[in-house]
């Protein structure tokens, strides 16, 4: 089987859109997650006031920043846009994306973000982005949070990771190996 980005038929690429995401750990005890949106065309074309957009030019540049505490709550967001196609009006959403303020990452934040900034509530592309943000948190901050013994394994409590995904089921050898205490043996079915 070829790769997914292998193809015996000839392609033009079209279009790119690019996330990253950063987290950063900030002196004064709180955390910084960073996403980011790029957009961009492969080819150029002609902009509704007649200029040219060229190939390469971002289409959409965007970022939202929040600011985290330890229990992953948002004590502070900002919204940035660089590029946006409809400019000013695009960006005039930026001040109501602090709605995300008070919202905690792992307590059904996605479904918050869906509920505050949908539709014309918000921006689809900023809206989007921000659904990174609770990974992001795991995976930059939940290690280093342990190691540093800011957040203390709990023996009782069966870990975020069990049953999160396929690899990591409680009757799946992963979590027999690494988590013997949450691993379940698989049932027999007749």
């Amino acid at each position: 089987m070829s790769s997914p980005t292998e193809s015996a038929v000839s392609r033009t690429p079209l279009h790119t859109r690019s996330i990253t995401s950063q987290a950063f750990e900030r002196d004064d005890g709180l955390w910084d997650l960073e996403a980011t949106l790029i957009d961009t065309k492969h080819y150029d074309f002609e902009r509704r006031d007649g200029s040219t957009h060229h190939a390469g030019e971002p289409v959409h540049h965007m970022q939202v920043r929040v600011t985290v505490d330890e229990t992953f709550t948002i004590v502070d967001a900002q919204v940035h846009y660089t590029h946006a196609p409809y400019g000013a009006s695009c960006a005039a959403i930026s001040d109501d994306y602090r709605g995300l303020i008070g919202l905690n990452l792992l307590r059904g934040f996605r479904h918050a973000v869906r509920d505050r900034f949908g539709r014309t509530d918000g921006c689809t592309h900023m809206t989007e982005l921000c659904q990174v943000l609770p990974t992001l948190a795991v995976q930059g901050m939940g290690t280093r949070m342990v190691n540093q013994g800011r957040q203390r394994d709990n023996k009782e409590r069966k870990p975020f990771a069990v049953d999160g995904c396929h690899a990591l089921r409680s009757d799946g050898e992963v979590v027999k190996e690494h988590y013997p205490k949450w691993y379940k043996a698989p049932t027999q079915s007749d």
